[in-house]
């Protein structure tokens, strides 16, 4: 299923309902078949969407298995873009709530960078990056 993202706003509203509703093919739609992805969970490096889908699959798949759905924020927002080209950076905000429930169980922010390239009037992630700030000390990620 492929999406039309007029805006890049479109974009990132598509990952965070997408990721809401755990659909796989939706989440990939707004990725270039190419994409390059440094991620700070798992498999750091993906390249190309095969890979890419396998992560996401897991991904979503342990969330259902926990039983929380996945509500995303995107925080401190940049959003540079010109007529082919877009670069936006972010603090993503990943908080758990109970299905059943409702009540929120856990939460976490990463940092996020995205390059984005219009492809038949269409805005695409072909670059992702997502990052934790390191504790020099300890070498491990923050988690706020």
């Amino acid at each position: 299923m492929m999406d039309n993202f007029l805006k890049v706003q479109d974009v990132l509203e598509n990952y965070k309902s997408s990721v809401y509703e755990k659909n796989v093919e939706r989440f990939l739609s707004a990725y270039a078949p190419e994409i390059h992805i440094y991620d700070c969970w798992g498999n750091w490096e993906s390249v190309g969407i095969s890979p890419w889908k396998a992560n996401v699959e897991k991904w979503f798949n342990g969330l259902r298995a926990d039983g929380v759905s996945l509500h995303v924020d995107f925080n401190d927002l940049v959003v540079e873009e010109n007529l082919n080209l877009a670069f936006v950076h972010s603090a993503v905000t990943f908080a758990a709530h109970d299905i059943e429930l409702g009540e929120k169980l856990r939460q976490m922010t990463n940092r996020f960078t995205f390059g984005l390239r219009k492809v038949n009037d269409s805005w695409l992630i072909t670059h992702e990056h997502s990052s934790l700030p390191i504790n020099l000390e300890t070498g491990k990620g923050f988690l706020i």
